[in-house]
């Protein structure tokens, strides 16, 4: 391939483990930098090499988090059990029912996420879990389940909606969330992973300098993160689920307004 598209994705994706370390959301940068260098490109070769890119981001920002922070990890370990049954299941009713329901109530959901994330200024301030360890990690569970399911059978927004979860439902601080949501999230990326692998839809040969970038960013995300707490990583949450917002609405919204004038 010529060596600008290919200098281009790889910023991207150092930039995307960026970006997905403190909160997720790397998605915004690496998947419409895939299909803007490969426009000819089957559509599952360039999901698959950005999952096969991503997932080594994700479970390095883990290991990171794991070293810095104190987490329940017992809890987690299920919950990403959880989170890997949950997109498999996710993925396989893809090939039964349409996604279209969840890309037209897609951007409502994350408005009102947004909404109440701003009105709530002390939301995820402090750590503060509310439940005994069972009871978390039933919880934990159910989330992972969930969420685990969203990611297999459509997929925007996966890491937001955990780091949201684990802030509101478990009264963790945005710092503890975003370090569990890297768990949580790396488990129902290595389902997806797993099954591109296996359709045949990755090109290794693109994925693994793409993870060494991704790696990298990640490194350097995770970091930050760590050192400015969850103040910080707020104010990054609401940045990334605002682009969200903007991104899911244009993709609803550019097909009927298409075909309003053709």
């Amino acid at each position: 391939m010529d060596i600008i598209p290919f200098i281009s994705i790889t910023i991207a994706a150092g930039l995307a483990g960026f970006i997905d370390s403190i909160v997720g959301g790397g998605g915004l940068i690496m998947v419409p930098s895939l299909f803007a260098a490969f426009p000819s490109a089957p559509p599952p070769s360039l999901l698959g090499t950005n999952k096969a890119a991503s997932v080594w981001g994700t479970a390095f920002a883990s290991w990171v988090y794991t070293k810095k922070v104190t987490l329940p990890l017992r809890g987690l370990l299920i919950g990403g059990a959880c989170a890997l049954t949950g997109a498999f299941a996710g993925a396989w009713c893809v090939t039964l029912i349409p996604a279209s329901t969840f890309k037209a109530a897609l951007p409502i959901v994350l408005i009102g996420l947004l909404i109440y994330t701003l009105t709530k200024k002390e939301l995820g301030q402090t750590h503060t879990p509310k439940f005994s360890q069972q009871q978390q990690t039933i919880r934990l569970a159910i989330i992972g389940l969930f969420i685990g399911f969203y990611d297999g059978f459509f997929g925007p927004g996966t890491g937001s909606f955990f780091v949201f979860l684990l802030v509101r439902w478990l009264g963790f601080d945005f710092l503890h969330a975003s370090a569990g949501a890297k768990i949580l999230n790396t488990a129902s990326n290595s389902a997806a992973l797993l099954l591109f692998s296996i359709q045949g839809y990755v090109w290794w040969y693109l994925a693994i300098p793409l993870a060494i970038a991704n790696v990298l960013g990640s490194l350097l995300g995770t970091r930050l993160a760590i050192r400015n707490g969850a103040s910080f990583i707020r104010y990054f949450f609401i940045l990334i689920v605002s682009l969200l917002i903007m991104k899911t609405s244009a993709e609803f919204a550019w097909p009927l307004i298409k075909g309003l004038f053709s």
